[in-house]
């Protein structure tokens, strides 16, 4: 019996060992794949700090009224945006300060609320997200670009701007040059030509022409090489002074690592490229006297009766002026009954001689008879001009007024007046110009039409600056003018924003409207708050 009874409570013990063993590794299996499930869960869904989640619409107004340049990641669930999510966290770094990047799940029933109030569906989309851009408060447009850090990051920073150059499928045969080090190994290694853009692609007609030439590279493939640079950021700055790049486009021509010269076809078309490349784009033989700082002088006092044209290597005007020039100076600087000789002074690199004349402007073209100036000579862009004038040497007819010489709305500011006078101005819109920019006087015309319609509003005002006369130099360089023409928003006469709408009538009467219409808005609700 008592046997019995010890087998039997060894039998029970064993069992409640046995029962207690398995409860333990089950509650422990259970545990571990709970932790598992859960890491795995919070790294699907991790975020960058920097990314602000959304789910309430109260919070998305705010996050809307708060700041002016957001891009909000929609997703149909918490795990549909996962890549996009991990991209955006590093364009949140790269545009901290400047942008704002959102994300709001569609597929929580907060986030589902919201999304329903701001109409998106992002299930909708094959994806499974969308991707949307609000500017100063409301929607402004759809993300379309590549899904690429460099794209996204630069579409924040100016969210009205022209897409990269690379975005466009027709330049994919155009290699390009992102950095100093890249740019120093590429040239090493082959026939270039490169071509250094500005935030002027926006821009700048010839520019876009040349960013889009997928037929000129298709017909160079294996002869040359066209490459694209964009050297406008202040780190390029060495790379622009050393290739004297002034303005845009710039194209130099490089052969086995050497710079040989610029590329001076401003009207260059797909079909020009090409050819001149197959040239191989050599400066062809000039008849025109190349002079410098040094032999100006001597060579003056050698030729009794001489026409020189200063120019700068990037002028648009100087290299449309350019075969005139050349063409005349074939038969007037061989020929010895000539009664007068054609020179050349590239006024960028030669700057004593340029600063003796007070050379403002490109081309400048000036008659020097006997070793001393005469006149100076804006009419004369043709050979046929030239050949005339030179039979009957004469002062030229009275110069065409300046801009600031003839009436119109605009104000006309300089560095003694310019702080002053926009202090007293709500909204000001001032371009920075140069009187022999081709872009500013396309552009003046527009400008002065918008002025006139706003000419009656005390609290409006266009204003213009010449970069070129006097101490307004250093006053453009100080309000970050690096191109002509540059247009800068200003509100009682602090610097808001750069202008880089239409440069039309409609542009600058629509920027101008908006700024009038926000003013109302905030007058609106200020009644009815009262």
């Amino acid at each position: 019996m008592i046997f019995s009874l010890s087998v039997s409570r060894l039998l029970c013990l064993t069992h409640l060992r046995s029962l207690s063993l398995s409860l333990s590794l089950s509650l422990s299996l259970s545990l571990s794949l709970s932790q598992v499930v859960l890491v795995t869960t919070l790294q699907a869904v991790k975020v960058s700090p920097l990314i602000e989640k959304v789910s309430d619409h109260k919070d998305f107004k705010k996050l809307l009224r708060t700041r002016t340049n957001v891009l909000v990641l929609y997703t149909k669930s918490a795990t549909s945006g996962d890549p996009q999510l991990k991209l955006l966290s590093d364009v949140a770094q790269a545009v901290k300060g400047q942008g704002t990047i959102a994300w709001v799940n569609c597929g929580d029933s907060e986030g589902r609320k919201l999304c329903k109030k701001v109409k998106v569906d992002p299930s909708s989309k094959t994806a499974g997200f969308e991707i949307l851009h609000y500017k100063d408060g409301t929607f402004h447009t759809e993300y379309n670009r590549p899904a690429t850090l460099k794209s996204m990051v630069a579409f924040l920073k100016d969210p009205t701007g022209a897409p990269l150059w690379e975005e466009n499928p027709e330049a994919k045969d155009v290699v390009h040059i992102e950095t100093e080090k890249v740019s120093i190994s590429f040239r090493s290694t082959a026939s270039v030509k490169i071509t250094f853009p500005f935030l002027v692609f926006v821009w700048c007609g010839n520019c876009m022409l040349n960013k889009s030439n997928e037929l000129s590279n298709l017909q160079l493939k294996n002869q040359a090489v066209l490459a694209g640079m964009n050297v406008h950021p202040a780190e390029f700055d060495g790379l622009k002074q050393e290739f004297n790049v002034k303005g845009y486009p710039t194209f130099c021509y490089f052969e086995k690592g050497k710079f040989l010269h610029h590329y001076e076809n401003y009207g260059a078309t797909a079909k020009d490229i090409p050819v001149s490349m197959g040239t191989h784009l050599r400066r062809p033989d000039s008849a025109v006297f190349h002079l410098t700082d040094e032999s100006f002088d001597t060579f003056l006092e050698e030729h009794p009766s001489a026409l020189v044209m200063f120019y700068a290597p990037w002028c648009g005007h100087c290299k449309k002026m350019k075969p005139e020039y050349d063409e005349a100076a074939e038969i007037l600087n061989k020929d010895a009954n000539s009664p007068g000789v054609l020179a050349a002074v590239d006024a960028t690199i030669h700057k004593s001689v340029g600063e003796r004349f007070k050379i403002s402007g490109f081309p400048t073209v000036k008659y020097f008879e006997k070793g001393e100036e005469k006149y100076t000579l804006p009419h004369l862009r043709t050979k046929d001009k030239i050949f005339e004038w030179l039979q009957n040497p004469q002062a030229p007819p009275p110069p065409e007024q300046s801009w600031e010489e003839k009436p119109s709305s605009v104000s006309h500011l300089g560095a003694e007046d310019f702080r002053e006078a926009l202090k007293k101005k709500k909204h000001a819109l001032v371009m920075f110009y140069a009187p022999w920019c081709p872009h500013c006087k396309n552009a003046i015309p527009h400008f002065i039409t918008a002025a006139e319609l706003f000419k009656d509003d005390r609290k409006i005002a266009y204003a213009a600056v010449d970069c070129t006369k006097g101490q307004n130099h250093e006053l453009c360089k100080q309000e970050g003018v690096e191109g002509y023409p540059t247009f800068n928003y200003y509100n009682y006469g602090k610097f808001s924003e750069k202008y880089n709408g239409e440069r039309g009538e409609a542009g600058f009467t629509g920027f101008m409207r908006s700024l009038r219409g926000r003013d109302q808005e905030k007058v609106g609700k200020r009644k009815e708050e009262l």
